[in-house]
């Protein structure tokens, strides 16, 4: 399930954006880039759609992915739920 992320409050928002990018630890090569840093472009792309906030309700569970991410989890449960029929 979506959750859009402006429902969130904002502190909320702000925590879970941290805890993603500390998660993450995504790979920027060479350069060093600051928790700050990384939290405003996460922020950027949930603003622009790039990323999206999903509930798993089978796993309880918040994650940030990518807009593609989102559709290939969305495919697969479609293809899992075709197969059981």
């Amino acid at each position: 399930m979506l959750i859009p992320y402006q429902q969130l409050p904002q502190e909320t928002l702000d925590n879970l954006i941290e805890h993603y990018v500390l998660r993450e630890g995504t790979d920027y090569g060479d350069t060093e880039v600051s928790t700050e840093s990384k939290v405003a472009q996460v922020k950027a792309q949930l603003k622009s759609g790039e990323a999206l906030i999903v509930f798993s309700e089978l796993h309880e569970s918040v994650n940030i992915v990518s807009k593609q991410q989102f559709h290939a989890m969305q495919a697969q449960e479609d293809y899992e739920y075709q197969s059981i029929e």
